[in-house]
């Protein structure tokens, strides 16, 4: 998917945008985040380390939105014709959240970090909002957590495609 909106980016705004902005706005969107942005960086022909930084910031700076506003954001959503998109996204995010109940910050690391389908700091940061977790405790474990997901997804994009020749 990541590879879909690169080619997007560059066949509708030609060169007027560059490779950092598009990994920087493939990283600020929810399901792709960080994972999407490195690999766009990826297949941009970037530096590993300009796309890692350039990833993280991206997906990092939603987060304290997410945290902070999004109780209010969804209760206000509720009383519009997008309620019931609203509860799917809060039923979604919460039966994704047993290892978190469960192990509560150590498990919102391991959510975060493992660069699995459906899992990151979008859908971390929803968890811990709707399961009332300390704001200001959860943001530097989600932080971390992208730190994490961030070394693998380079490592397996920048470092195993060079190695095995697809890079």
């Amino acid at each position: 998917m990541a590879e879909t909106l690169v080619q997007f980016f560059i066949e509708h705004l030609g060169g007027s945008i560059s490779k950092e902005v598009i990994v920087f706005i493939i990283s600020l969107l929810p399901i792709l985040e960080l994972r999407g942005g490195i690999i766009a960086g990826y297949a941009l022909g970037m530096k590993l380390l300009p796309a890692f930084a350039i990833s993280f910031v991206g997906n990092i700076l939603p987060i304290p939105f997410i945290l902070i506003l999004i109780e209010e954001i969804f209760k206000l959503l509720k009383k519009t014709p997008l309620k019931a998109l609203v509860e799917r996204l809060e039923a979604k995010a919460l039966s994704k959240s047993d290892q978190i109940q469960k192990y509560g910050y150590w498990g919102l690391l391991l959510f975060v970090g493992i660069p699995l389908p459906g899992t990151g700091a979008w859908t971390g940061a929803l968890i811990a909002s709707l399961l009332k977790l300390d704001k200001i405790k959860a943001f530097p474990v989600i932080v971390l957590g992208v730190l994490i997901a961030g070394i693998i997804v380079s490592t397996l994009s920048f470092g195993l495609l060079n190695a095995i020749g697809i890079g």
